[in-house]
């Protein structure tokens, strides 16, 4: 696995972590944040053809 690919998971990775820490402390602006950002990262990752297990998506 290259360094680009390893940094978007990486990436998603904490990103998904922090969105449902988000969740789980009911702050719907960091929700709406975190969640464009995931959206970004899973978009990107699809573009340059890095597979995301569905466990990650």
């Amino acid at each position: 696995m290259d360094e680009f690919t390893a940094g978007v998971l990486r990436r998603i990775r904490e990103t998904e972590q922090a969105l449902k820490q988000a969740c789980d402390t009911g702050d719907d602006f960091l929700v709406e944040v975190e969640q464009s950002e995931l959206d970004d990262l899973l978009r990107m990752a699809s573009e340059h053809g890095v597979r995301v297990l569905p466990e990650s998506a």
